[in-house]
């Protein structure tokens, strides 16, 4: 059995993989599985990845197209396969068993106090109880509601990464309001005791904790992480739906919101005196912008820079330094805009996923953004697994091209809608 690694994005084809032992179109040909393509943010990565499912089963009502498909089909209701079997590889794939699905805890948090008073809300949290490591934390890339973890406690790795521990957090917290199980609320404890311990003096937050020496333990801003963690701290003292909280833990959580707001302003990169955006990595003690993985060089980043200008516009009463923050970062992004171009994929069946990610010139496309740009040139910055930057996606290799997101739209509906907005909302309010 595979790993589990989180998805999110769209089920793209499903193709029958058959070996043929007589006429194409009778019944006893040898069904070998299916091979599914799924598109979207796999792990860490925006990619195409085609997968192959053994099932030892036969098809219940095959309906067979008029022609045979070539590469990779994809399925076409009616046409070219079984249509039962098919969705139903799709579910048991969609389930967990070679990649998790988008799920776990979030799923369930808009549900009802009903609900999280039922059987069914408690039988997840037997799930959700049974992942938590004994630091605290929660691990990623698994749906931890789905069924209780019953291999060595000392494999479960905690993590800010992916959404981990937030959730689940919230969750036990609803479901402590709805039954007052004091496990629930131990449990709870642990998990914001662990998110509280994990921060640095200079305010951040490295993507888990312990950290350890390799990259993982640098400010993490990447994918949103610290955002996170001080979004929930913010709920945690703020919101009465905490109120079960002892009041020691909330003031440490607000205490804890204030020093991570504290670290954004002091992580903020400037050029030349100007303030601009933040790396998706920052040094924990100097806050100097670090490099990440291989191909994640010290840069300047076109989407976490994003959700950081977001939580500081969420801020009630800005601070002249938080205002001039978020004016930094929009005049940023605004400055950085691609224009006149858009990413196509064009078929390539030579490549191994089928297709090709390429700039195309196109006047009336919408402005596009860089993932990375490099600190004081504001140029785009594209790598591959050797950490040698290049400026424009054509000079990549195939593997990383079409295995990350590279440019992107992160910061449109923040300019768009997001700033506005927040002009119109913090004209009077903000701290003089």
């Amino acid at each position: 059995m595979g790993e589990k690694i989180e998805w999110q994005g769209t089920l793209a084809a499903i193709q029958p993989r058959i070996r043929l032992t007589r006429a194409f179109d009778e019944r006893s040909h040898s069904y070998l599985g299916y091979a599914l393509r799924v598109r979207g943010i796999i792990g860490e990565e925006d990619m195409t990845t085609t997968t192959p499912i053994h099932l030892e089963l036969e098809p219940m009502a095959p309906i067979w197209a008029d022609e045979k498909p070539e590469g990779t089909t994809e399925f076409v209701r009616g046409k070219w396969g079984c249509v039962m079997l098919l969705f139903a590889a799709a579910l048991w794939f969609l389930s967990g068993e070679m990649v998790q699905a988008a799920g776990g805890p979030h799923r369930y948090l808009s549900r009802s106090d009903a609900w999280f008073s039922g059987e069914e809300a408690k039988a997840v949290a037997e799930a959700i109880l049974s992942h938590q490591s004994d630091l605290g934390g929660w691990p990623k890339n698994v749906d931890t509601t789905a069924a209780p973890f019953t291999k060595d406690p000392n494999a479960l790795k905690p993590t800010f990464d992916n959404g981990a521990t937030t959730d689940e957090l919230r969750f036990l917290a609803r479901l402590y309001r709805a039954t007052k199980d004091d496990r629930y609320r131990k449990s709870f404890e642990r998990g914001l005791d662990y998110i509280l311990q994990a921060q640095y003096p200079t305010g951040g937050w490295p993507q888990f904790y312990p950290p350890g020496s390799k990259y993982h333990r640098h400010i993490t801003f990447n994918d949103s992480a610290m955002v996170r963690l001080l979004a929930f701290l913010r709920e945690v003292y703020g919101s009465e739906a905490y109120g079960f909280v002892d009041a020691d833990r909330r003031r440490a959580a607000h205490r804890a919101f204030d020093r991570g707001i504290e670290c954004i302003l002091k992580c903020q990169i400037r050029v030349d005196g100007k303030l601009t955006a933040w790396c998706a990595q920052h040094d924990e003690k100097d806050y100097r912008p670090r490099p990440g993985r291989s191909y994640e060089l010290v840069s300047l980043s076109g989407a976490e820079s994003v959700e950081i200008a977001r939580l500081l516009m969420s801020l009630d009463r800005p601070s002249p330094e938080v205002s001039q923050a978020v004016e930094a970062a929009v005049a940023w992004f605004k400055a950085v805009k691609l224009t006149g171009i858009k990413v196509v994929q064009k078929a390539d069946q030579r490549g191994p996923k089928g297709f090709d990610k390429v700039v195309v010139q196109d006047a009336a496309a919408p402005p596009i953004w860089a993932r990375f740009y490099e600190i004081g040139t504001n140029r785009p910055i594209f790598c591959d697994r050797d950490g040698v930057a290049k400026h424009s996606l054509g000079e990549i290799g195939y593997e990383r091209r079409n295995g990350y997101a590279w440019l992107g739209y992160w910061p449109q509906a923040l300019l768009e809608q997001g700033y506005p907005a927040w002009k119109e909302r913090t004209a009077g309010a903000r701290i003089r």
